[in-house]
């Protein structure tokens, strides 16, 4: 476990959470933060995907506004990471980013890319315009449902929680309806289940997500 930088196509020295398993390498994992930055939470995301086998990184999507955050979970910390992830960055410069530590990783394989929250968005955005990738896991993507005009150029699972009250269950069918070739996996969880430093973790639904995903990686990037 190191961090390490990528250089990125406008010459950006971004720097990212690089996590390498012990054994054979199954391929590679982008792992995309939430609004709270590359803290202690997605290093231990993807310490467990390089645990399962994988070459595993998390690029500081934040270092354009400022290096080295690291949020927590309170209201303070939501409101400075909703305004570093929508107002202090810029999407396509965003994705731009994320392309280049897509192309970092590839050296090590397939690609394949999880994201949650602020994250999952940008991981539907990147499957649906990065054709780098191998697969995806998008993990209650704000904003995604109100994107379903869009196609994935790379299979891609979802997951959402049904108490959710950020992405409405309304929306997510609604997107569900318009993409019935997708897998979209619905959790009696509430938003940010997967994180086990916030009051809405839920074991259960963390667990089998994690399970899906890992054999949806095996699936497309294990070959």
């Amino acid at each position: 476990m190191a961090t390490i930088r990528i250089s990125t196509d406008d010459n950006f020295q971004m720097t990212a959470y690089e996590a390498r398993p012990e054994g054979p390498c199954r391929g590679a994992v982008v792992v995309v933060q939430e609004i709270f930055g590359v803290n202690s939470h997605i290093r231990a995301v993807a310490d467990g995907y390089a645990a399962a086998g994988f070459y595993a990184l998390a690029p500081a999507l934040f270092d354009r506004a400022e290096s080295g955050i690291e949020l927590g979970y309170e209201q303070d910390d939501m409101t400075r990471g909703v305004d570093l992830a929508f107002n202090q960055l810029q999407m396509p410069r965003t994705l731009g980013d994320l392309a280049a530590a897509v192309d970092h990783a590839a050296s090590f394989g397939k690609v394949g890319m999880v994201g949650y929250c602020f994250g999952g968005l940008l991981t539907w955005l990147s499957a649906c315009q990065n054709p780098a990738l191998s697969a995806a896991s998008a993990y209650y993507g704000g904003g995604v449902p109100g994107m379903a005009e869009m196609s994935p150029q790379c299979p891609i699972i979802l997951h959402f929680g049904e108490q959710d009250a950020h992405i409405p269950m309304d929306s997510v069918k609604d997107f569900m309806a318009r993409h019935p070739e997708l897998a979209v996996y619905i959790y009696d969880a509430d938003h940010g289940f997967n994180c086990e430093q916030r009051a809405s973790f839920d074991e259960q639904a963390a667990a089998l997500a994690k399970q899906r995903t890992l054999a949806f990686f095996a699936e497309h990037l294990d070959k």
